[in-house]
């Protein structure tokens, strides 16, 4: 017998519950390892949950607009020659014994901290022990929660940091000129304050832009790079969506724009949107924002390109970006000089590390080694 049960995973360390959009797949089809099966929300994201079997469809208990909690479960995989009754006696042992975890009794886990780094407040979080740490750095805009499908995965052989950077999340919003070279200074310094001798640097967007700059200056303290839909590949951005970041302080306004960093624009939730409205009416932000956009992109291009230095820059680097990548084209991956890993994902958008998150999470992994 090989019944398996899908339920509700934990995207995030604060998520408690998911609401139900609807299946992805039918009753009665066939699954494989890795398909998304049904679409969920949670007050961050909507995103697909992924079958981690082989086999059919045999029962979807959850209903589109079912809202359900971390464990609770969604639906059945299991073979063809499995029974009726099996499936049923597995489904009702599961709900049988299935205690839903509550705010009172969830182990929240490790939580982001504030540090104070080269008198600047640094928010970061840290997962896992051990190995060489692998360290994210977020792209223009984000903080560390832009990794919140990633962390658990990464952290299961090593140790594994996020940190919000200058002008970002719940860091300091004061920068001086808002250069790479500050950005990349300030998580040197970070690397430093933390005791981290040398590290896998995992940067997104402008974060890979950052982390090359790092390995620049700081060569012996990189063990390797991985850029996701890298700035600092190429001069050509999506303008239009930087000005619009910057500028926008409303739903109105700056939705339109956050639409453009996912390949299927539904997986940007009300909440996000809300989120995102927020951090921007803290107080430096937009100048924090407008002397980093000015730096890294004025005359409408990346001012810093590393495409022709990238095979020296680290003993080794891997390339990850989605194929319908509408801030940073993904044409950027192609005929990188040196003994590059690049992986285009297709279907997926700027956020891939959000929209593949399995995928990419994998494939770091592998490239990280024991």
């Amino acid at each position: 017998m090989s019944i398996h049960m899908i339920t509700m995973p934990k995207w995030g360390l604060s998520m408690e519950q998911g609401q139900v959009n609807g299946w992805l797949k039918t009753l009665g089809e066939k699954v494989a390892k890795g398909d998304e099966v049904l679409d969920v929300e949670t007050d961050k994201i909507s995103s697909g949950v992924e079958c981690a079997f082989d086999g059919t469809l045999r029962r979807q208990i959850a209903q589109e607009g079912d809202t359900l909690p971390i464990g609770a479960l969604l639906g059945v995989v299991a073979d063809e020659a499995d029974s009726d009754a099996q499936i049923d006696a597995a489904v009702e042992a599961f709900q049988r014994d299935f205690v839903p975890v509550t705010a009172d009794t969830a182990d929240a886990g490790p939580q982001p901290e504030k540090a104070r780094i080269g008198g600047r407040t640094v928010r970061y979080l840290k997962i896992g022990d051990g190995g060489t740490p692998a360290v994210l750095i977020h792209g223009f805009g984000g903080d560390l929660n832009n990794w919140l499908f990633n962390h658990a995965d990464l952290a299961a052989h090593r140790a594994v940091w996020a940190l919000d950077l200058p002008g970002h999340g719940e860091s300091g919003k004061a920068v001086e000129t808002g250069s790479l070279d500050e950005l990349a200074d300030n998580v040197i310094a970070f690397l430093d304050d933390r005791g981290i001798e040398c590290a896998h640097l995992v940067g997104h967007s402008m974060g890979s832009a950052v982390s090359m700059t790092v390995a620049a200056k700081a060569p012996g303290r990189v063990a390797s790079l991985a850029l996701i839909a890298g700035a600092g590949l190429g001069e050509e951005i999506n303008l239009e969506y930087i000005d619009g970041f910057v500028a926008g302080s409303t739903r109105n306004s700056l939705k339109p724009h956050l639409l453009k960093l996912f390949a299927d624009g539904s997986l940007v939730t009300r909440q996000l949107i809300e989120d995102i409205v927020k951090y921007k009416r803290l107080e430096g932000v937009h100048e924090a924002l407008r002397k980093i956009a000015a730096s890294a992109f004025e005359g409408g291009v990346q001012r810093r390109v590393y495409r022709d230095r990238l095979g020296t820059l680290a003993p080794r680097t891997l390339v990850i970006w989605g194929a319908q990548d509408q801030i940073i084209p993904a044409t950027q991956a192609l005929g990188l000089p040196g003994d590059v890993r690049v992986h285009v994902i297709d279907g997926k958008g700027h956020m891939v590390q959000m929209e593949a998150a399995s995928e990419v999470n994998r494939l770091l992994n592998e490239f990280f080694g024991q």
